[in-house]
């Protein structure tokens, strides 16, 4: 199961820099407006719904493809009711953000656990799903915040679990090179 996670984590490497980017770009203009924060955010994950779909069905892998192929729906539900839907409230758009980051990093902690059976200090990736429970919480607990400060909020969280999400995808790489442990 190690080597075929492994050979698959450039999609994570993939994923980080494109949520890098996304939290760097927002976090320097957090007040661009809530119609491109819809927008945006819709995008955002979409591709993120895609690529854990990509990853569900090229792994194969019985332990994990349940809950990438989840998380994936879970995205794209998401980012089609953001993109369809541009004219919601701050309100409904901070639940829709704040329930997709609970559901995301949970589903990060539970990929953790299991890989931790096979994958030595997976602790990034438990790292990553914590940080994206916290930011739900928080968006839940102050759903009166303003833009700016949602901007700024939702900047640093992408831009800081991107930059866990490629640590981790570059330790997954490392772990390729290493004789069979399976």
């Amino acid at each position: 199961m190690l080597r075929v996670f492994a050979r698959n984590g450039w999609m994570l490497l993939i994923y980080g820099v494109g949520e890098l980017i996304f939290g760097l770009l927002f976090f320097g203009r957090p007040g661009c407006g809530l119609q491109s924060l819809v927008i945006l955010f819709g995008c955002y994950c979409l591709a993120d719904g895609f690529g854990a779909l990509g990853s569900a069905l090229t792994r194969g892998e019985p332990v994990t493809w349940w809950s990438m192929l989840f998380a994936g729906l879970v995205s794209i539900v998401a980012g089609v009711t953001a993109v369809l839907w541009p004219g919601l409230t701050v309100r409904v758009l901070l639940v829709i953000i704040a329930t997709w980051s609970i559901l995301r990093g949970a589903l990060e902690i539970a990929g953790a656990r299991e890989l931790a059976r096979t994958v030595p200090r997976t602790r990034l990736l438990a790292v990553a799903g914590g940080a994206a429970l916290l930011f739900g919480a928080l968006l839940l607990a102050r759903p009166g915040a303003g833009e700016l400060a949602v901007g700024r909020m939702s900047g640093a969280f992408a831009a800081g679990h991107g930059l866990l999400l490629i640590a981790f995808s570059l330790r997954l790489r490392g772990w390729l090179y290493r004789p069979a442990m399976n």
